[in-house]
């Protein structure tokens, strides 16, 4: 699959998810819910994958967790806030460079349409 059909699919699956559930739960249940989705919808899919930091020559654990990696080149970070933020975004940069991925995903599920919550995050060449 190219990168965005994998992009065009989650974007879909997460469609089907908030028209089943709607704004208002938390992160969780949507994490929960997409993972499933996808999964049935035939992509493979991580939920809650390590992410360790590289520093110099050191591997360390921080506890860093990516909520869901598509098809092992898209990062989905969920949200359920009331808007996304500049930070938001830098987050899923910083995982997009400590991951080696070039593409993720920023979805907030706590919009009335999820159109509104949706935002690519390429990272820069």
């Amino acid at each position: 699959m190219e990168i965005n059909d994998i992009t065009g699919a989650v974007i879909g699956a997460a469609i089907e998810v908030h028209r089943q559930l709607g704004p208002g739960l938390l992160e969780s249940a949507y994490e929960s819910c997409l993972h499933h989705e996808l999964v049935h919808r035939g992509l493979k899919v991580e939920r809650q994958k390590p992410l360790p930091v590289l520093y110099k020559t050191v591997r360390l654990d921080c506890g860093y967790r990516l909520d869901l990696v598509v098809e092992d080149c898209v990062i989905v970070e969920l949200k359920s806030v009331e808007r996304l933020e500049p930070i938001h975004k830098a987050q899923v940069l910083s995982y997009l460079k400590l991951s080696g991925c070039k593409v993720g995903l920023l979805i907030n599920f706590n919009v009335e349409a999820l159109v509104e919550g949706v935002q690519r995050v390429v990272l820069g060449l």
